[in-house]
C-alpha cells in the first residue's frame, strides 16, 4: 500500500510534500476537457479529466456493470461510462449541474436535424427581433453592479423570448445549457475562482457581445458532439441523473446495487458551488431568492463555513484512533480567538462537518457497493488558517471506520493550484510557502465478506 508518510513529520507546521508514491492513475485534472466531444460544453471548476475516468474504467470493470457517480457535477464520469457500455448513475444535488448533467448523457436521443433546425429558427429569430422582449430578467437576482450592461441584457432577453417558443423539451433544455454555460462571459463578472465583478479583478465590463453568435457556436459544437455520441456510445447503457444529495440514496439504489464508484466530493476548501453558480439558478428559474438557496447550502457535502461558523463547537460524530484529526481541530479551535467566528473556531466547526459528513458517505458507499466493489475517491489535502490537513488519509481512515476495506491512497497530482486557499489571509494566514497542495486518489473496496 503506497501512503504517504506523514507520520514522522509534524502535522501542523510540515513543509514536505507527499513522496512520489509512483501513482498508477493519470491526472485527474480537467484541463484535456475543454476540448473533448460533450465535456466541452459546460465549463466547471473541479471536473476531473475523461482520460482518468476512462482508465480507471478499464482498469476495474472488465464488463458491464453499474457505475455511480455521488457527486457528478456536469456528467465526466456518467459519459464515459456510458461510452464504455456501463449502465451510469449520478446525485447532483445542484440543479443547475444536474440539468447540464442530464442533458449531456440524453444528449443519445436529441435528433441533430431538428437541433440544426431550431438553430435556423432561432437565427431568424434573434436577427429579426425589435421592440421590447416579453422576458424580464429574474426579480430576486440581486448583485452589487449590473449583471448585464444594457445591450447584452436586451440581447440576453431576446434570447430568453426564444427559448419559451421550442416546444421539445430535450431542445428547450439544451438551448438552456448553451445560454447558462456562456453567460459569464458576456457578463460583468468573472470566475477569479469565486465569482466577483470583473472590474474588482482589473478587466473592463462588458459593454456589448455577439450573444446570439456565442449561442450559436455553442450550438454548432454540441451538433457535432451528439453525432459523436451517437455513433460511439452504446445504445443498450443507460445513465439515470438525480438531482437530490447522495444522503438520500436509499430512496433511488437498493443495497449492493453499484460495482464501482467513481467521484470527487467537494474538497475542505469551502468553494461555493451554489453561490457561484447564482446566475445560473436564477436565470434558469431554479431559485427566486435567498431562501431557495438556503436548502441548497445546509444539504451540501461538508456544509460551508458561513452556515455553520456561528453555532456552538461542533464535535466529531465518531473516534479515529491512531490520527491526529481530533487534535487538529482542537489546535484550529484555539486559533485567533479575538476574530470571533472568523477564527479558528469558526473554522474547526467547517472541518468537523466536512468529516462528519465523509463518515456518512462513507457508510453510504458501504451499503451500495456490491462484495468486492471498488471506490476511487478524489480529493485534496487542505489549508486552514495554516494548518495543513492530509484530508486524504483522513478520509481513507473514516471509510475504514465505516467498515470498507483502504486498499490504497495514490498521489497522481503532487502540486495543484489552491483555488484561493493558500492565498486567502483568512484561511491561511499562518500557511508557510512551501506548504503545498496535492490531489490524491483513495482505493475502497467492499469486502466480500462484509
Amino acid at each position: 500500500m503506497r501512503l504517504p508518510r506523514y507520520e514522522q513529520l509534524d502535522l501542523f507546521e510540515t513543509e514536505a510534500l507527499p513522496p512520489d508514491n509512483g501513482s498508477t492513475f493519470s491526472d485527474p485534472a480537467s484541463a484535456s476537457n475543454k476540448s473533448l466531444p460533450l465535456h466541452r460544453w459546460v465549463p466547471w471548476i473541479a471536473g476531473f479529466s475523461s482520460e482518468f475516468v476512462h482508465d480507471a474504467l478499464s482498469r476495474y470493470l472488465s464488463r458491464p456493470g453499474v457505475v455511480l457517480d455521488p457527486f457528478a457535477g456536469v456528467g465526466t464520469t456518467l459519459i464515459e461510462a456510458v461510452l464504455c457500455g456501463h449502465d451510469a448513475v449520478g446525485f447532483e444535488i445542484n440543479p443547475y449541474a444536474a440539468l447540464a448533467c442530464r442533458v449531456k448523457v440524453d444528449a443519445r436521443r436529441v435528433a441533430v436535424d431538428e437541433l440544426r433546425s431550431e438553430m435556423k429558427r432561432f437565427h431568424e429569430f434573434y436577427s429579426t427581433a425589435s421592440g421590447e422582449p416579453k422576458s424580464t430578467p429574474p426579480e430576486g437576482f440581486k448583485t452589487r453592479a449590473a449583471f448585464f450592461s444594457p445591450q447584452v441584457l436586451q440581447k440576453v432577453l431576446v434570447l430568453q423570448d426564444f427559448i419559451d417558443t421550442i416546444q421539445n423539451p430535450g431542445l428547450q433544455d439544451l438551448f438552456k445549457v448553451a445560454f447558462a454555460s456562456t453567460m459569464i462571459q458576456y457578463s460583468n463578472y468573472s470566475y477569479e475562482p469565486s465569482l466577483g465583478r470583473r472590474v474588482s479583478a482589473g478587466k473592463p465590463e462588458i459593454q456589448n457581445f455577439p450573444v446570439g453568435e456565442a449561442i450559436l457556436h455553442k450550438l454548432s459544437e454540441a451538433a457535432q458532439d451528439i453525432a459523436w455520441f451517437q455513433a460511439n456510445a452504446r445504445s443498450d447503457a443507460s445513465a439515470r441523473v438525480i438531482n437530490d444529495s447522495f444522503f438520500a440514496f436509499e430512496d433511488y439504489l437498493s443495497s449492493e446495487s453499484v460495482d464501482l464508484v467513481m467521484t470527487s466530493p467537494p474538497y475542505l476548501n469551502n468553494y461555493h458551488y451554489n453561490r457561484n453558480t447564482r446566475p445560473q439558478l436564477y436565470w434558469l428559474g431554479f431559485v427566486k431568492g435567498p431562501e431557495d438557496l438556503k436548502p441548497l447550502e445546509t444539504a451540501n457535502f461538508g456544509k460551508y463555513w458561513q452556515t455553520v461558523r456561528h453555532l456552538s463547537p461542533i464535535d466529531l460524530d465518531f473516534d479515529l484512533p491512531g490520527t491526529a484529526l481530533t487534535d487538529q481541530l482542537k489546535v484550529l479551535r484555539s486559533l485567533n480567538t479575538e476574530k470571533g467566528i472568523y477564527g479558528g473556531s469558526g473554522w474547526a466547526n467547517y472541518a468537523a462537518s466536512y468529516f462528519n459528513d465523509c463518515y456518512q458517505f462513507a457508510q453510504g458507499l458501504r451499503q451500495v457497493l456490491k462484495a468486492g466493489g471498488v471506490a476511487l475517491v478524489v480529493v485534496g489535502n487542505s489549508i486552514l488558517q495554516g494548518i495543513l490537513i492530509p484530508t486524504d488519509q483522513y478520509f481513507g481512515k473514516i471509510a475504514e471506520r465505516a467498515g470498507l476495506e483502504l486498499v490504497d491512497i495514490e498521489i497522481p497530482r503532487a502540486v495543484r493550484v489552491g483555488n484561493s486557499i493558500i492565498q486567502s489571509d483568512v484561511r491561511a494566514a499562518k500557511a508557510k510557502q512551501s506548504h503545498r497542495l496535492y490531489e490524491a486518489v483513495v482505493v475502497l473496496r467492499k469486502r466480500l465478506s462484509a
